[in-house]
Formats: structure tokens, sequence, C-alpha cells
């Protein structure tokens, strides 16, 4: 399988396809053949790098994009595609953390990244089933109600039109149940969207490469299948920076979250968004919490779209709920509020990075002068990215924009010490305990097809894997990116870090930076 092709491998990489990649061919463009030259590259086929080439194309700059996938196959096309300024923390954190004035901005930013994606659907012409709805926040049994209204009275402070109200519709067990209502949030089709926003970039004279994986990034560019790319400014648009060793990784932390989709006949739900306040009782720093909305499927039917259940990435293990469990929990949840559904088209996991401060990342990397990243999605990615693509565009035109300082990669965010200190103790525990314990399996033979391990050999850590035909793949069990041990998910069919959330397909081919190289063969 070591020479098998790049994008088949990211085609199957996971074991389940998200409904936005399933519905959409594959967003596949030509391949690197040759070095080339531009103002700006741009590293990441996302949202957050699409939206940039399309910002800084129509800013007049020559733009090269390279995706080591196809456009969409990263954590973008695992999104439930909530286009949302309901963030998935408390605005009152955010007032805790920043201030009153700061979180207004918060605020707005999030309504500009709104209104910027509606205004480029319209004037680019995107086929991708854009709708404004209305979005509901409610209580989780194990938050406290004064929370709900602590909530609404930071949103108005905020500026945001929210309003109490006494149900939800749509939702049964909601008849009685208060819910702060976000009007005119949206949702779309993301991969169509991406589509929509990679012929607008190419119609301006952009240049996108696909099935194109970068070996590294400096100040010059970067080289990628033995070319080199020189720019005069570098763009690092992929979910967790991969030119960054340290630094931005002591900020951020990666979980894991998961989705289903369900047949339901149209019209029995209204177009909405639904949300909860999260599990206060979890272990995790980020309160995991359940998200849902409605997208329209055919004449017939809708998908209901639930997800939630997460956990800190490679650490599923943890609260002894395995990935299977996770998904079943979520079923459960789903058909106890909305109870129209009997079976399960489409489910999937993907990964969030969670910022200790809950904003994103967004400009310079700290200490370079023409690097940019984009990173710190913290749930609300398709917000979060967008702003990206508008920032970068001003820092790079020099032109003005208000939201530059509040999201800066350098920031230090003081009030935020204690979760700090409860990611990185829980980080530092893992890793110890996984350097101690001798491993998943004592001996290969334990395994079942298509399942893989973590084994001791000594001090070595090695990750195993049995495909379908019987046949063993083996690799270090130690991630090239800085020495964590690698855990075995049974979801996706991959090798993932608990450190900084680096996975590897079961071949250990690279899928998830921070890590921009493959595990090393063991035979």
């Amino acid at each position: 399988m070591d020479n098998q092709d790049p994008i088949n491998d990211k085609l199957t990489s996971g074991h389940h396809h998200s409904y936005w990649n399933d519905s959409q061919p594959p967003l596949v463009y030509k391949t690197l053949e040759s070095d080339a030259i531009a103002d700006v590259l741009i590293v990441g086929g996302g949202i957050a790098g699409l939206t940039t080439a399309y910002c800084l194309s129509k800013s007049g700059k020559t733009v090269v994009l390279l995706e080591d996938g196809y456009l969409g196959s990263g954590e973008t096309g695992r999104t439930t595609a909530q286009i949302t300024y309901a963030l998935d923390d408390r605005y009152y954190d955010l007032e805790k953390f920043f201030g009153q004035e700061k979180a207004k901005l918060v605020a707005e930013s999030h309504r500009q990244a709104l209104d910027w994606i509606q205004g480029v659907v319209a004037i680019e012409n995107i086929d991708c089933n854009f709708k404004t709805v209305d979005g509901y926040l409610f209580t989780d049994p194990s938050d406290k109600e004064i929370n709900l209204d602590k909530e609404l009275e930071a949103t108005r402070r905020a500026g945001l039109p929210t309003e109490m109200v006494t149900q939800i519709p749509g939702m049964p067990s909601g008849k009685h149940l208060r819910a702060i209502k976000f009007p005119g949030q949206g949702q779309f089709h993301i991969t169509r969207y991406l589509k929509g926003l990679a012929d607008a970039v190419i119609a301006m004279g952009g240049e996108i490469y696909t099935d194109t994986h970068v070996d590294s990034i400096d100040k010059n560019g970067a080289k990628a299948k033995g070319f080199s790319v020189k720019a005069n400014h570098i763009v690092v648009a992929t979910n967790s920076p991969v030119n960054d060793i340290l630094t931005m990784h002591t900020k951020q932390f990666a979980y894991r979250t998961y989705v289903i989709a369900a047949k339901i006949p149209k019209g029995i739900l209204p177009y909405a968004m639904w949300w909860d306040t999260g599990n206060q009782d979890s272990k995790w720093v980020a309160k995991p919490y359940h998200y849902v909305r409605l997208e329209p499927l055919d004449d017939n039917f809708d998908l209901l779209i639930s997800g939630g259940e997460d956990h800190k990435t490679g650490m599923a293990d943890q609260e002894n709920v395995s990935e299977e469990e996770r998904y079943n929990n979520l079923i459960s949840w789903t058909k106890q509020h909305f109870p129209y559904f009997s079976d399960i088209a489409y489910k999937w996991s993907g990964q969030v990075m969670e910022p200790v401060d809950s904003l994103a990342f967004i400009g310079k990397n700290p200490g370079d002068e023409n690097i940019y990243i984009i990173t710190g999605d913290s749930g609300n990615g398709m917000t979060h990215c967008t702003l990206g693509g508008l920032i970068i565009n001003d820092i790079i035109m020099g032109n003005p924009n208000p939201y530059i300082e509040l999201y800066d990669p350098a920031r230090i965010t003081l009030r935020t010490g204690v979760d700090f200190l409860k990611e990185v103790g829980n980080m530092a525990y893992t890793m110890a305990k996984d350097w101690i314990v001798s491993g998943d399996i004592k001996e290969v033979a334990e395994l079942g097809p298509n399942k893989g391990a973590i084994i001791s050999r000594g001090l070595e850590k090695v990750a195993v894997y049995k495909d379908a035909d019987g046949s063993f793949h083996t690799c270090s069990a130690v991630c090239p990116h800085l020495g964590g041990v690698l855990q075995w998910n049974d979801d996706e069919k991959s090798f993932d870090c608990p450190l900084h959330g680096s996975r590897f397909t079961a071949y250990g081919t690279v899928i998830n930076g921070p890590a921009i190289t493959d595990l090393k063969k063991i035979i």
C-alpha cells in the first residue's frame, strides 16, 4: 500500500464518509508538475484556504493553492455546515476572558462572516442550498437554568438580536423548555459552496492544485512533490498548522466530534438549528454539547443532522466509551428530542481545534513576518474560517480591520490559565502513561481483520494494522511531530495522536497535522 494513490487514500482513510463528500463528486483539480511562483501561496483546500484565495484574488493578487487530497477532503468536509454567531462557547465567558467591548467585537465579526457568505453565494450564484434559519439554545440537564438568563443578557450586551422563548419549534420535548432564539443564522451544502469559491478563484486567474502534499514550508514558499512554489506571502490553512512545531500547539487542543444524519419526511420539521448548552459534568475542558439542523435532501425527504459526544483526540478510552458507543449515545439523544426517524443514512466524525480562550488564531504566525495561519475553529469553523480569509486579506493588503488584534495568534489570554493547566496536565499524564503501559495487545495474532492496535517491542511502540485480507502493516507508533504515542481509532480506522491531534491512516499516511510526514515503516 506504500505506493497507493494519495487521493484514493484520502477518500478511504476514514471508515465513514460525510454526507457532503458522498453527495458531491470529489473536487479534484490538476496536480503540481512544475515549479510555480505567485504573490500568495495558500496551503489547504478547505473553507479557510479557499476563502483566503477568493479574497486575495479579488484584491488583485496572484494566488497558488495546494491541497494534499481533494478540496474539502479535510475537516471542512466533516462539518455540519452551520453558519452561526451562536458560538459554542458562552458570551458571558468571552466577557470574562476579554471584557465586554471585545465580546461585542466577537459577535460583530461572526455576524459579518455570516453576511459575507450570504453575499458571496448571491454574487457568484453558488447553488449550495443556502438558507436563513433561526437557532435555539436550550439548557442541558447538567447545566443551571440561570446560566441561560446570563447568556441572554451577555448576547444582548454584545449587540445580538436574541430573545428568550418559552417553547422550542420542532422539538416535542421542547414544548415547555425555555430557549434563547438566535434569529437569521445560515446553513448550506459545504462542498457545493467550496466548488463555487474554487470556480471563482480559477476564473480570476488563481491556480489550484490537488493531490499535492506539501513537504516543507519556509519564508520563501514551499516544496511539494519535488517542486518549489515561491511566494511573497504564505498562508497555512490546514486546520492545525503544519508549519509550526510547538508554539500554537500549546494554545489549542484537538477534539473528536461525532455526527449522524437521518432521513425524515419533508415538512415534519421546520428548517432551524438546535443546540444544548453542553454536559457540565464532563471531564473535558471543552464541555461537549449537541448541535442539530435540517438539510434538504430531495423532493420527499430532509436530512436531520445531529452532532456531539466529543472527546479529546486519542483519549476516547479515558471515559471507557468506545467510538461506536458514542454514535449510539448520539442516536439515543437525538431520538429523545426529535423522534421522527428510524434509519441512519450517514454517520461520520470530525476534528475540532479548541483554543484555550475560545477564539480562532488568525494572522501572522508568531515569529514570522510573511507566514500566516488560520486555526482554532472551536466548533464554529464556517464563520471562523471565513473571518480568516477576510482578516488575512486585509493584513496582506494593508487595509484596516477591527478584528486583527482580537484574533492575533500571538495573543496571551491570562484569564484562561486554569483551563490551560487542566489541558496540559491531561496531555502530560497521557504521554507518560502511554510510554509506560505495555500496549493494547501482546501479540499481533490477537488482532481481527480491519483492526489496529499499539504493541510494545521492548522500548519500541509499534502501530499494527491487520487488513481485510489478513495481511499485517506495521509502523512506528510514535508521532513524528513531538513524540506522542498514537492510539487506534476504530471508527475512522486511523492512528491518532493524543498530544496535538495528528492523525494517520491505518497504513501510516499522515491525514491531519501538525505532523507533516508519514509514520516510519517497521518490518
